[in-house]
Order: C-alpha cells, then structure tokens, then sequence
C-alpha cells in the first residue's frame, strides 16, 4: 500500500495542489493542506482501501483539513474568520469539475509566469510547485546555493499574495507578453521529465506528458511558431521515450536505442508542427532546437554537420554554456573526440560546468575515445560525485569498471 501511495503522490500530487490552489486561494495553505490529505491516506487508505477517485478523495480531504486549520486559528485571530467563511461558499461541484481541474495547472503555470515576479523565481517557483521538485534540488539544476533558492520561492509567494495576482489564465490580450515565460516553464517541466534531475527513473512520463498536454493547451488559446516549436520539440524527444530504458531500468544512450520502440505517431506529428514553425519566417530557439531533433528522427545516420549548423545558430540567439557543450559534442561526432575534448576543456577552463557533471561525462568519453583511459576514468569519477540520477550513476560505474579492465591498464 505504502509503494502505492507513493506512486500516487509521486504522478498526481502537482495537480492535486493546482486544484487545492484554485479552490483555498492561497499557496502556503494549499501545500499544508495537500501533505495533511496525503497523511490521511497513509492512516485511513491501508484499512478502508484506495478510494475509486483518489484524486477528488485528496482534494476534498485537503480543503477539509485547510477548513479545520483556519477554523482552530480563528479561536485565537478574528481575521482568520472570513476565511473560513470564504471556503464553505465553494460549490461542492467545483472539486469534481474536470474543465476545472485540467485547467489548473496552466492557471499554475501562468500565476508563477505573472510579470510582477522575477525571472529566477519564476523558474523556481515552477519548478517546485509545478514539478515538484525539492529546493536543494533545485539548487543543484541551477548550480546556486538551497538557501537562495528557498528566499526566491518565499519572496515570490509574497508578492502572489500582496499583489493579489488572480489564479487564472489571462484573457489573450494579456497572453502575448506572458508567452515566453509561460513556454520556458513548460520547456522546463518538460526537461525535468524527460531527464529526471535525480531520483531512480530515468524519465518522468507524467511530467513530459503533462508539459505537452500544457503546450496543445497554450497552442489553443494562442497559436505561435514558438509554441509549435516547442510542442514539436518535446514530441520528437519524447517519442524516444520507450528506447531510453534498457533492463532494470538502465539508461540507453540514443546511438543503442531500438529505433523500432520509437514513437511513430509522435515523429510524424513532431515533424509537421517543425515545419509549420519553420515557415512562420522568424525561428525561434524551440524551433531550432526542434529541427535537431529532428536529425536525429528522420535517419538512423544523423547529419552531424547540419546539426552543428543549428547549434551555431542557437548558440548565436541564445548564448549559453549549456548550448556550448552541446554543440561540442556535435562538433565531436562531426570531426572527431580530440576537436570536441578541446572545446570542453574551454568551457571547464573559463570555470564554467565545473558542477554540471554531463559536462564531465561528455569529457570522459571524448578522453576514452581517445584511448586516455586514466584520464577518462578520472572524468567520469567527477562526473559520478556531481550526478544524482540512479541510471546515470549506475552507467557511469559501468564505464568506469570498463575502462578499468582494458588490457593496457593491466
């Protein structure tokens, strides 16, 4: 029961907290009251049994319990009265509202896009509310100490709340100057499940599928060659899903994936949107991003030069250590490891990635490549102590007890 409680809170408590958000008004509260409905579940589910909608059973719990909080408070605070007062008033059909419920988490998505917040915590408020994601490993993704972290989250609910910004999404006027942070966070919710920041899987199926179902949503309320783009980047990466995990779980880089455990449909749909956003005239950094993507969709020989191509032109748009490394690799599979070894160590050397431990792990397998197999070994040891994904690690201590155990180290 215990494992399946888990896996419950682990694939619907972001929306479960979206629902509770829209229906007490309030962050803090929504969040104590989702862990005290999650709580309940471990007492009561293990005698009476998993109800048949757990969903409504945790967010009708949860307002209770928010209900019952207020209600003790109020005894000591007249302020707290009306809201106690404010939370009956809820039609009890509103918690089983389903256009209600799939609606919440782009409410979500564009309260912790609303422009009276900073950037920084935008991405962080999203990251945790929307994904999860707990403040230290946030810190860890953004390369900035946990304690900043949790001031951006505190500072940005502050403002939520004194700026009393609506729990909705805006009307269209108001949709265009909020797209690119609305679509950097879905990229970002995307990511999280594509590659889980730490953790035993190596993907997060309901964030990937979430940040594309939120993408169709935003393409529907406002159609973009940015949000086609970006719904067609997520498609092609995400149609490659099946082919990413090998046996218990392992990771399966994509030069190994059983091309034929790919998702067609999804190619072909990714593959139409491109060209679509490729049309539009201006390419946004989605589209490119997309387009290599692509590359990689359309032949089981990618073209590597033109992959480079685009690397250059995204690299040019959206300057980005990140992007560097990327296209090093691409360079590196064009002209060889020795060009791409060379361009890592001048990312590594201006002390930039030196905590980003893909970066260390693309310099160990340049370095193996290149027959260094003491050199390699000792990158992917750094890349180990920095990585906090359990298939990564386990693939790193593979390459390494290889390595290990080639004849001219014997």
């Amino acid at each position: 029961m215990e494992s399946v409680i888990d896996e419950i809170y682990r694939t619907q408590s972001r929306r479960v907290l979206a629902t509770l958000i829209r229906l007490l008004g309030d962050f803090d509260r929504a969040e104590e009251a989702l862990h005290d409905a999650f709580a309940a579940a471990a007492r009561t589910w293990p005698d009476d049994g998993i109800p048949g909608n757990p969903f409504a059973w945790l967010v009708s719990t949860g307002r209770f319990k928010a209900i019952d909080t207020i209600r003790r408070r109020a005894r000591f605070d007249a302020a707290q009265q009306h809201i106690e007062d404010s939370l009956y008033t809820i039609d009890e059909t509103e918690i089983g509202d389903m256009e209600a419920i799939e609606d919440d988490m782009l409410r979500l998505v564009f309260t912790c896009c609303h422009p009276v917040i900073p950037a920084d915590a935008q991405t962080a408020m999203a990251l945790r509310e929307i994904c999860g994601l707990t403040t230290e490993e946030i810190a860890h993704a953004f390369l900035v100490p946990a304690p900043t972290v949790a001031q951006r989250i505190v500072r940005a609910k502050g403002r939520i709340r004194a700026a009393k910004i609506p729990y909705e999404v805006p009307g269209r006027e108001a949709l265009p100057e909020r797209l690119d942070r609305v679509l950097h966070v879905i990229y970002l919710v995307f990511n999280e499940g594509y590659s889980a920041s730490s953790g035993e899987d190596v993907v997060r199926a309901d964030l990937t599928a979430e940040a594309i179902r939120l993408a169709r949503l935003v393409l529907t309320l406002l159609p973009h060659p940015d949000v086609s783009g970006l719904l067609a980047l997520m498609l092609l990466q995400d149609s490659r899903r099946n082919a990413r995990r090998g046996e218990l779980g392992s990771l399966v880089l994509l030069a190994d994936q059983d091309r034929s455990l790919w998702d067609n449909a999804k190619i072909s749909e990714g593959l139409t949107l491109l060209a679509e956003a490729m049309r539009a005239g201006e390419i946004g950094t989605y589209t490119l991003q997309a387009a290599i993507a692509a590359e990689h969709a359309r032949a089981s020989a990618a073209d590597w030069r033109r992959i480079v191509f685009y690397y250059d032109l995204l690299l040019a748009a959206q300057p980005s250590p990140i992007i560097e490394l990327n296209r090093a690799v691409a360079i590196a599979m064009a002209e060889g490891p020795a060009k791409g070894l060379e361009l890592i160590d001048a990312i590594l050397g201006r002390g930039e990635l030196q905590a980003y431990h893909l970066a260390h792990s693309a310099r160990a397998d340049f370095l193996r490549r290149l027959g260094r197999a003491e050199e390699a070994i000792a990158a992917y040891q750094k890349a180990l102590s920095l990585c906090r994904q359990e298939p990564e690690q386990a693939f790193l201590r593979k390459r390494i007890s290889e390595l290990a155990a080639t004849p001219e180290r014997q």
